[in-house]
């Protein structure tokens, strides 16, 4: 297999702490002037009001080394009370909002499949009672294998859930131990098989590569268990050294080396490769899925669409429309869950910040999230945030650009600008230039 060079390698390093969906932070603040106010209120008034629902729980039985996700280990949960406040803030949030229909609904963590089967209940006839939830809307529960026997899968599916998503994150029982998962192999495998059995067709697999000692060769292996296993969607991840973790600790002792820049991008490669050569299409950089099995709520996330985020530390992104405000705001919600439940249960909602949105975070925003996909960023959408320049006269005659264009690696056609597979894997210097274009051109405008 042919060796990248260091430059490439380093777009794909910790490419999914630099993207990740909850709590995107805009690399470049910008005051929004009157006109911007102007404009985004015109194009919010034309918006259908529909968005996206997560739900965050945020308990785990164990901590994991490598996750820094706002997670708390509890022995014991007053579900009953946690329900209730779950409850209350969609409520809240959802009149906040003013919208019609939440067109699809995902369970995250923390580890929601801890939680009892009658809040994932409450929480959907919450949203059924509320607003238009159409029939076909995804409804996504991220599960661990330990927490997932054949009887609460089964109640889950009983309370709503219509699509499961797994973290197997490796088919290696040291591996398993190392990462700090509860889970073995066999547990894993007995998952995968009974979740297929309820949600046939609709179960994802998480995987992690990038762990001490991993070959391309052993990699190799496991990714074709793994196919053997699986159903129609995977996420890849790469194993990401966050501060405050022991994963941390341990590589800054150096008791913990994880593969070189050059044995991670060949990681990569090669699942990509085996990947595509057993039906899966690679969407977006992480995800990949055959028979059309895309992640419908992530995919409205990576094109702009509003959600609206409930749960201890849960974030969102939308306009609320019914408290007078035609700005969308990034919103965060409390993340200790004491705190949190006693802030709902005395106001309806536990928001720790509502920070309107200036018109140029939502375009950085649309542009790290849009281009990690297939499809990238269609000219529709990017006149919907920014009808004053296309992003043709934005981008498209810029030096920069044009080289990343005559080499391959960003398209720009009449149905908007992507990146080609091979800018998927060197994706972060092209986002990185785009923004400092369109920083630029704010500035200067």
């Amino acid at each position: 297999m042919v060796k990248r060079r260091n430059r490439e390698f380093k777009i794909m390093k910790n490419i999914n702490h630099l993207y990740k969906l909850h709590g995107l932070i805009a690399l470049v603040l910008q005051q929004t002037t009157r006109r911007q106010i102007q404009s985004l209120a015109e194009t919010a008034c034309s918006v259908q009001k529909k968005a996206m629902l997560y739900v965050h729980w945020s308990y785990c039985a164990k901590m994991c080394s490598y996750c820094n996700f706002n997670k708390y280990i509890r022995n014991h949960v007053d579900n009953t009370r946690m329900t209730n406040c779950m409850v209350k803030e969609v409520e809240t949030l959802i009149k906040f909002s003013g919208i019609t229909e939440i067109k699809s609904v995902y369970f995250g963590g923390g580890t929601p499949s801890l939680a009892e089967s009658g809040m994932i209940a409450s929480v959907i006839q919450t949203v059924q009672s509320s607003v238009t939830l159409p029939e076909n809307a995804e409804i996504t529960l991220e599960a661990n294998p330990t927490t997932t026997e054949r009887d609460k899968l089964k109640e889950f599916k009983d309370a709503g859930v219509n699509r499961l998503s797994i973290g197997v994150q490796s088919l290696y029982n040291e591996d398993l131990e190392f990462l700090g998962r509860q889970h073995s192999v066999e547990d894993a495998i007995r998952c995968i098989s009974d979740a297929k059995d309820l949600y046939p067709g609709d179960v994802s697999i998480d995987i992690i590569f990038g762990r001490p000692n991993q070959t391309v060769e052993k990699w190799n292996k496991e990714l074709q268990q793994l196919l053997s296993l699986c159903d129609e969607h995977v996420s890849l991840y790469q194993l990401t050294v966050e501060r405050g973790t022991p994963l941390f600790k341990w590589v800054q002792n150096k008791t913990v080396i994880l593969p070189d820049d050059e044995v991670m991008a060949d990681l990569y490669e090669t699942a990509v490769e085996v990947l595509e050569s057993r039906g899966f299409d690679q969407y977006e950089v992480s995800n990949f899925a055959k028979n059309g099995k895309v992640g419908r709520h992530n995919k409205a996330y990576w094109e702009g669409e509003e959600y609206i985020g409930v749960g201890p530390g849960a974030h969102g992104r939308f306009t609320p429309y019914s408290q007078g405000k035609h700005l969308r705001e990034a919103r965060v919600q409390i993340l200790e869950p004491n705190r949190w439940m006693t802030e709902v249960e005395n106001q309806g909602h536990g928001t720790k910040l509502a920070k309107p949105q200036s018109q140029l975070e939502q375009l950085e925003e649309l542009l790290v999230m849009g281009l990690r996909t297939k499809d990238g960023i269609n000219h529709e959408t990017w006149k919907k945030r920014y009808s004053s320049e296309s992003m043709t006269d934005l981008f498209y005659n810029q030096n920069i650009i044009r080289q990343y264009i005559n080499s391959g690696l960003l398209y720009f056609d009449k149905s908007g600008m992507r990146a080609s597979k091979k800018g998927l894997a060197v994706l972060n210097p092209i986002v990185q230039d785009l923004l400092n274009l369109l920083n630029d051109q704010w500035s200067g405008g």
